[in-house]
Order: structure tokens, then C-alpha cells, then sequence
């Protein structure tokens, strides 16, 4: 076993030696001291005229300011809630006409009728589907059945020109009624540009 270890360590031996050869070898090739193109490109940036530096601009000085917190609102309490106007009075009407505020909202229905506009149609599995598009510039995909604007506008009937809506707006207090009203097809010269 001894013999073996002895064999072990000449081979370490001669492997650290063929390293030291090779890195000698290596720094050798590297030890040029020719520097005549580094020396030529420090003279020539030194060889550019320095040009002028403008001076700084006169400072300003910044007026104190005071801050008198009266009169206005705590900014670590909750704000007041605003009264909601899509919520509808639980007082009965006339002739038992009042929008379903129970279902889920579509989400036309967050944006106003006049700020939409219809900019197209599909057909898809033999559906007549009207496109619709946002004041934020997206477009949505509506059917009859769908509901859109502030007024509680069900989707009754869609050409590939118009979008025809059945809305209940309110007539008096504690009142509604149904409006018929419609988007036509616009030509958008936004999307074209």
C-alpha cells in the first residue's frame, strides 16, 4: 500500500510541474512590451482642445412655506362614503317596474351609454354577436341578454348595424320606465389610424 501512495504523490508531482511549465509558457508570450499604439491614442485624446464648461445657473432661492393644518380633513380617517345613485329605493312602484339589482352586473355596465360604441359584429356558431367598444379603448363582445350602460339596458336585439337595448330609467321618485334606445354602428377613424 505504501507503494502505491509513493506512485500517487510522483503523479501529483509531475502534474503541478506540467502546470508551472505551461504558465510560465503562457506569461512568456505575454511579456511583449511594445505599448507604441496605447501611447499614440493617449496622445491624441490629450491632442483635443478642452472646450469650455458653462457656468451654473443662478439659484433660485425657494420661499418658506407654512402648513396650517386647520380646516381641512384628517388625511388618517376614512373618507365619508358617497351616496351611491345606481342603488335603487326598495319602495315599491305604480306598476311593480324596478330593475333587478340582486343579479350580477355585466361589465358594460360600469361604463355610460354615450361612451360606447359599437364598431362591429361577428358571427360565431351561427350567433349574430355585436362588438362594443369602451371609452378605454377596449372592446367587448355582447349578445341579447347582456345588459350595458348606467340605466339597467338589457340587450334585446343585435343587427350587423345596430344594437338595439330595452333600459328602465327612473320617471319619479319611487318610479320607473322602461326607454327603448339603441348604438349604431359608428365608423371609428381611431382604429384605422
Amino acid at each position: 500500500m505504501g507503494k502505491n501512495k509513493l506512485i500517487f504523490l510522483t503523479q501529483k508531482q509531475r502534474y503541478l510541474q506540467f502546470f508551472c511549465v505551461v504558465s510560465i509558457t503562457c506569461l512568456a508570450a505575454c511579456g511583449n512590451n511594445d505599448y507604441s499604439d496605447l501611447t499614440q491614442y493617449i496622445e491624441e485624446v490629450k491632442a483635443v482642445p478642452k472646450g469650455n464648461i458653462k457656468p451654473l445657473s443662478k439659484i433660485q432661492p425657494i420661499e418658506s412655506f407654512v402648513f396650517n393644518p386647520e380646516g381641512l380633513r384628517d388625511p388618517f380617517k376614512p373618507l365619508a362614503q358617497p351616496v351611491k345613485h345606481d342603488e335603487v329605493p326598495e319602495t315599491p312602484t305604480g306598476d311593480g317596474l324596478k330593475p333587478d339589482t340582486k343579479r350580477h352586473k355585466d361589465e358594460l355596465e360600469s361604463y355610460p351609454l354615450t361612451s360606447l360604441k359599437m364598431v362591429g359584429s361577428v358571427i360565431m356558431k351561427s350567433l349574430l354577436w355585436g362588438l362594443v367598444k369602451a371609452d378605454d379603448g377596449s372592446i367587448h363582445r355582447v349578445q341579447p341578454g347582456n345588459y350595458m350602460g348606467k340605466n339597467y339596458g338589457k340587450i334585446t336585439h343585435i343587427s350587423t348595424d345596430k344594437i338595439e337595448l330595452l333600459e328602465i330609467v327612473p320617471d319619479k321618485p319611487g318610479s320607473w320606465r322602461e326607454q327603448q334606445n339603441s348604438l349604431a354602428l359608428t365608423d371609428d377613424l381611431e382604429n384605422k389610424k
